[in-house]
């Protein structure tokens, strides 16, 4: 049961974080169904909620991309698992990408958070650089901006359909239509 509370606060924390990084802790215990004083027995404050958070949508998203990338040998369908993979994290993506590129955030390779966070995206960056030097997808545009890219088709997906629920194959195959033109396949 302790593990199952503790989860469910984290995953509702994502859920409102991702909207409003200054939600007060009550929504949080409200969206999660506990009280305050429940969420406190797991996390003493913001941050270690926060951190926890952070560590857990990075595992996610770094499991689902590694997964993704060894389903195939075919460099093109590699590309199209790990998009689905980055699809299906969705929110969870957009909560880590905003917590490393908040105002006050300064990116430093020896913080052991920003490490991680590089680590996660590491397996996609690589293979992007390798699908353009393969002349395989454009390689007029940059990395970064088909990450940005990509995270834009993954804000348009989660607006398209009913929350909570698994994305329809209709809008993946939507997004990814979208994205492999977007980046020139």
């Amino acid at each position: 049961m302790t593990t199952d509370t503790k989860q469910a606060i984290i995953d509702s924390a994502i859920l409102v974080f991702n909207e409003d990084l200054s939600a007060p802790l009550e929504k949080i215990a409200e969206q999660a169904g506990v009280t305050r004083r429940t969420l406190h027995r797991y996390f003493k404050d913001r941050k270690e909620l926060m951190e926890n958070c952070e560590c857990t949508v990075q595992k996610a998203c770094q499991q689902a991309n590694i997964q993704a990338y060894h389903a195939s040998d075919d460099l093109l369908e590699k590309l199209e698992n790990m998009f689905r993979a980055g699809m299906s994290c969705g929110i969870k993506y957009t909560f880590l990408h905003k917590l490393h590129h908040l105002h006050d955030h300064t990116h430093s390779h020896s913080s052991r958070n920003c490490s991680d966070y590089d680590s996660t995206f590491v397996l996609w960056h690589n293979h992007i650089t390798l699908l353009q030097n393969k002349k395989m997808i454009s390689a007029e545009l940059s990395v970064e901006w088909i990450q940005a890219f990509f995270r834009g088709v993954i804000s348009a997906s989660a607006q398209s359909h009913i929350p909570g629920k698994p994305l329809s194959e209709q809008v993946l195959k939507s997004a990814w239509f979208s994205f492999s033109k977007g980046i020139g396949l």
